[in-house]
């Protein structure tokens, strides 16, 4: 059995050619495609510093999570070690628990929990710290595994849209959900149609997947902060923006957090 640092270790093997522009790098766009984790990252963190203030400065943690992401994928693609392949997949993992702890309405919450979101975050630490070690059991499966969870967070989303009347919100909501669609059909076809996107030497719908999962993110950490502002945060008002204006057609999105005045 080779070690698990040891390059190819790993059962996983996408579907650009290993090797060809670097005998360092295995797979060389897959690879540097992960750039777009360290440029959202650090921006997102700068513009929703306000909201975070407000909400919870364990916001943060999703976001180092974000960029730790980007670093363990850029390490699992260029040596497509199995070590590099289940850093990679905790760290995912991670970054999902995180954010159900934060944003998780408390309506959703187990009825034996009732709405306390302390248990809540300790249910959802002592499932992922279950789920961290059963990934070493059969890595293959686990990025099926962790796609599956987009099913819960796909229904939370329908049931919050049909709650809704706000059009900025509904708006965000479509724009994410299309988006993951993207990144996920990006994703699949890359697995089941490997060898016709090779006959048309097209070997990036992998890199793809990374550039549209990394744009992802942000609008769902958006729509999130949204529906959670209806439950935690009664007293203010969140308003999209978009980074770098407001009036371009293609920007990412931040909240801007203001105080509801009575008078």
């Amino acid at each position: 059995m080779p070690s698990i640092f040891a390059y190819q270790s790993s059962e996983v093997d996408w579907c650009e050619s290993n090797f060809q522009h670097s005998e360092l790098v295995a797979e060389f766009y897959n690879t540097f495609s992960n750039v777009t984790f360290f440029i959202f990252g650090p921006l997102m963190m700068f513009l929703m510093y306000p909201y975070a203030q407000k909400r919870s400065r364990c916001i943060y943690i999703t976001w180092i999570l974000f960029m730790v992401i980007g670093l363990f994928s850029m390490y699992f693609h260029m040596t497509l070690s199995l070590l590099g392949q289940l850093l990679d997949e905790i760290a995912i993992l991670w970054l999902l628990a995180s954010s159900y702890s934060i944003w998780m309405p408390r309506c959703y919450f187990p009825t034996f929990l009732g709405e306390n979101r302390p248990r809540f975050t300790c249910l959802v630490l002592i499932t992922t710290v279950v789920s961290t070690f059963l990934s070493f059991l059969r890595p293959v499966i686990n990025a099926y595994a962790l796609n599956s969870i987009a099913v819960h967070i796909l229904y939370i989303v329908f049931q919050e849209y049909k709650k809704t009347n706000n059009e900025e919100l509904r708006h965000i909501m479509e724009v994410s959900v299309v988006l993951w669609a993207f990144a996920l059909t990006s994703w699949i076809s890359d697995r089941v149609l490997c060898s016709f996107w090779q006959w048309i030497n097209f070997f990036y719908l992998h890199s793809i997947w990374h550039v549209l999962i990394s744009i992802t993110f942000p609008y769902g950490m958006v729509t999130m902060a949204l529906v959670d502002a209806r439950y935690e945060m009664p007293g203010h008002t969140l308003k999209v923006r978009y980074w770098p204006r407001d009036t371009w057609p293609v920007g990412l999105p931040y909240v801007e957090v203001s105080d509801d005045k009575n008078c």
